[in-house]
């Protein structure tokens, strides 16, 4: 681990309020705390850097207790698609964890910023998220050599599942419960008539002071 990303270790587990760190302008960002949100994250695990992370998603609160088991899908339906948690089930854009549960959409995209993530294991390091070019493309870059694998929390997957062609059915109905839960670091099962998309999740535990 890096001496920043151990610096930033330690101010976070005895919760200072705000952390003064160098950024690569030499200005003084600082950090505050903030409750645990969740990125969905798309890119090359062993990246540094990249871009499109417009099309990354941020819940500002934790998914899965608000989700609907699998095996609950038809009360769902019943309900009109309204969760228990009060979210909305889009049955052209949905999303499934790794114990089968049915989550929320997190919302789009991840807003530019400069913010401190982990994967919950060895590296807690600063993301910035560049604001959109002119072609809308946000570009983002991990301090400390930290790759997008270091900061991914490998035990929570996430998949998002949309309709193969627009008169195919892809609903959660046609989910094989006996594939869940799925193992810390493997792929998302797929569903017939969908398409899947696989996301990295990763821990926002910090955001920097405007």
């Amino acid at each position: 681990m890096s001496k920043l990303a151990t610096s930033l270790l330690i101010y976070f587990v005895f919760g200072f309020a705000s952390l003064p760190v160098m950024a690569e302008d030499h200005k003084t960002v600082k950090f505050m705390r903030v409750s645990t949100q969740f990125i969905a994250a798309l890119g090359d695990p062993n990246a540094n850097r990249g871009n499109n992370a417009q099309l990354w998603g941020l819940w500002e609160i934790d998914p899965g207790p608000r989700g609907v088991r699998l095996n609950q899908f038809d009360r769902l339906m019943t309900a009109n698609g309204k969760a228990p948690a009060n979210w909305q089930f889009n049955s052209n854009d949905w999303w499934l964890e790794e114990h089968g549960l049915i989550m929320e959409s997190p919302v789009f995209s991840l807003p530019a910023g400069k913010y401190v993530v982990t994967g919950d294991r060895e590296v807690v390091t600063v993301l910035t998220v560049m604001p959109a070019d002119e072609e809308g493309n946000m570009h983002w870059e991990l301090d400390d050599g930290a790759t997008l694998y270091d900061v991914t929390y490998l035990a929570c997957r996430s998949a998002r599942y949309t309709p193969e062609a627009a008169s195919t059915a892809c609903t959660p109905a046609m989910a094989n419960q006996a594939e869940f839960p799925v193992s810390p670091g493997a792929t998302m099962p797929s569903v017939p008539g969908c398409n899947k998309q696989d996301y990295a999740v990763l821990f926002i535990i910090g955001k920097a002071k405007e």
